[in-house]
């Protein structure tokens, strides 16, 4: 399906996001997809975290803007937004640390963000700024499919793809309208709920992947509720092509002391690019 993509894309220029899933699926090699939150604990350790993320074997990176009401979001996120609120990191500070990463950090970003702080901001001002700064996208988790149809556009005229999610009490239906509409690829929630660790993974969401396949041309990436190499390797074998794992790296992170949470997070990323490379 990503080869019928590139096809149907062929006279226009690529993505960030398109270029780093057609790479991998030409190297047979799931994308391994760390979501931390900026800020937390401060920028200037965020700044270190994503470039030991990409030494260790990160393809994509989403990283959070915190918020105080993240509705999708479990306890662990949580309480790692209020630390970033707390010291003091705000939209543009995200961006501006994105921007000073430019010709180290070579992999896409993709910001996670709730609807409100881009309509404070100004969402066309905000594309433009975090698209100069080398953003490669947007998961914009609150934002109705209904608004998703105008939003795209000004997110694609800044060369920036809108990600969007589906659940698995998505109606068929509205599973497919999301599946035309979402750009880069499609967000597939593990569960029903919010983020968090989870002790194993749903059987359904396998079904789920399948279904995706037959109406979906972009990647599937899956995410909520991945924290341990057996989950991945679950991801993997149903024929996903990304894993998307939040809480367990941001738990690391709220648990590590400054002087060691930037290895501490390397070294889990190392474990689960393992789990991710490994042989169906």
């Amino acid at each position: 399906m990503i080869e019928d993509k590139m096809q149907m894309t062929k006279n226009e220029a690529l993505s960030k996001l398109d270029e780093k899933f057609y790479e991998l699926k030409n190297n047979k090699r799931l994308a391994l997809i760390p979501f931390i939150v900026a800020g937390d604990p401060n920028i200037e350790i965020t700044s270190e975290i994503l470039l030991k993320l990409q030494e260790n074997g990160a393809d994509i990176i989403e990283l959070g803007i915190p918020y105080s009401d993240p509705l999708a979001d479990g306890p662990i996120i949580q309480l790692s937004a209020s630390r970033a609120l707390k010291s003091g990191t705000t939209p543009r500070k995200v961006i501006t640390l994105v921007e000073s990463l430019k010709g180290k950090l070579n992999i896409p970003i993709i910001l996670f963000t709730y609807l409100n702080p881009l309509i404070c901001f100004g969402f066309e001002k905000f594309c433009e700024v975090a698209s100069n700064a080398g953003v490669a996208g947007l998961i914009i988790p609150d934002l109705p499919l209904e608004e998703a149809y105008k939003f795209s556009k000004i997110v694609k005229t800044y060369s920036m793809d809108l990600v969007l999610l589906v659940a698995p009490t998505t109606p068929f239906e509205r599973m497919k309208k999301i599946s035309n509409h979402t750009s880069g690829f499609t967000y597939l929630v593990s569960v029903t709920g919010v983020t968090g660790e989870r002790n194993k993974m749903e059987n359904r969401v396998e079904n789920l992947i399948a279904k995706l396949k037959e109406i979906n041309t972009n990647p599937i990436a899956v995410g909520f509720g991945i924290s341990t190499p057996e989950h991945v390797n679950k991801v993997l074998e149903w024929g996903a092509d990304g894993v998307i794992i939040g809480s367990a790296f941001v738990k690391r992170i709220s648990s590590s002391s400054e002087k060691e949470v930037v290895n501490l997070v390397g070294d889990f990323c190392k474990e689960m690019r393992s789990a991710a490379d490994k042989k169906k």
